[in-house]
């Protein structure tokens, strides 16, 4: 995997970080640090194939984009794209998996921890502000989906209704299986 970095009209196809890494040291504006240096090869390393852009100063940033052209020219003409139906397909297969595990009916206890913005008044100014806010219970339910029912509806009548919830299905709702109930 090689990584395509711009800045303004300089760019570069690098065929590994510490090429990446050198181009960017050559760039006066562009203060590569330890953080910088890390999150780069995070992003890397990751499985992740959307571009990325850095913050170099207000409204200005660089950009890496992972590529597998060989030459600059196979990527600017756009010969090394990622077929994104495999990408998608591999990331449908990931959530119908975890839609089949919340609607499949399992009766039993559910232990399931919810991370949501629970609007609170700040006692200094008396003004609201959203707080993230995690609230796990243990509850008999029929299926992982009504273990979040039943969690958001004990939440809504405990908090301030401007209070906001995730999707059931996004990854600030976890559920375990306890076992079945007697």
């Amino acid at each position: 995997m090689n990584l395509y970095l711009r800045y303004f009209d300089r760019e570069t196809l690098a065929y590994s970080v510490e090429e990446a890494l050198d181009f960017l040291s050559a760039i006066p504006e562009i203060v590569v640090d330890a953080e910088l240096e890390a999150d780069i090869r995070e992003y890397a390393n990751s499985n992740v194939y959307y571009p990325k852009r850095y913050k170099v100063r207000p409204r200005i940033y660089f950009i890496i984009i992972k590529t597998e052209a060989a030459t600059m020219l196979d990527f600017k003409q756009k010969k090394a794209l990622r077929t994104t139906t495999a990408v998608k397909g591999n990331n449908r297969e990931g959530a119908n998996a975890a839609i089949v595990q919340l609607t499949e009916e399992r009766p039993g206890w559910y232990e399931g921890a919810l991370d949501f913005k629970r609007v609170v008044v700040v006692p200094a100014t008396g003004k609201h502000e959203y707080r993230d806010t995690r609230f796990v219970a243990q509850c008999k339910a029929r299926s992982a989906m009504e273990c979040y029912e039943r969690i958001v509806n004990h939440l809504r009548s405990r908090v301030d209704s401007r209070s906001q919830f995730p999707s059931a299905k996004g990854k600030n709702f976890k559920f375990k299986f306890l076992g079945k109930w007697k």
